[in-house]
């Protein structure tokens, strides 16, 4: 049997390899995105732990900030003035109780200085927004430390 002979007859393992390099190719690609956007993802959630950790807050896990926030920020940083923001604010900085004993209460600064905190690191143009919305609420020192 002729060398030339043999690769007619066998192109399908030519073609084969060539479909299977292809692939590898997509396949390296992506995950080469995938590593990219991981790591940058990374960096801002150790970024953001450094944050909290200078301002006294205690230090999440990084593993749940990458997957919560990850590289833009996600939901903290869609509408941080917005009127859902607003209301879940008012919600969430109540005495506790539900329904017709539920009152507002004045919050503690602290506690919305961590969200200023989350958007300084991942949408830092977005901080102005928040503080315009923030100035509606009335804050003060009002836990003891």
């Amino acid at each position: 049997m002729s060398p030339t002979r043999f690769a007619a007859e066998h192109k399908w393992i030519y073609w084969g390899a060539i479909a299977l390099l292809l692939a590898l190719a997509v396949v390296g690609l992506l995950r080469y995105e995938n590593v990219s956007t991981s790591s940058k993802s990374a960096a801002k959630a150790n970024q953001l732990q450094d944050k909290l950790v200078d301002a006294g807050y205690p230090s999440p896990d990084a593993d749940t900030v990458e997957q919560v926030l990850g590289t833009d920020g996600g939901p903290v940083c869609e509408k941080p003035g917005g009127a859902l923001a607003k209301a879940l604010w008012k919600i969430h900085l109540s005495n506790g109780a539900t329904g017709p004993g539920m009152r507002p209460v004045i919050a503690d600064t602290k506690a919305v200085e961590v969200e200023r905190i989350v958007l300084s690191v991942y949408c830092p143009d977005k901080v102005d927004d928040f503080d315009k919305a923030l100035d509606s609420l009335k804050t003060d020192t009002t836990v003891r430390r």
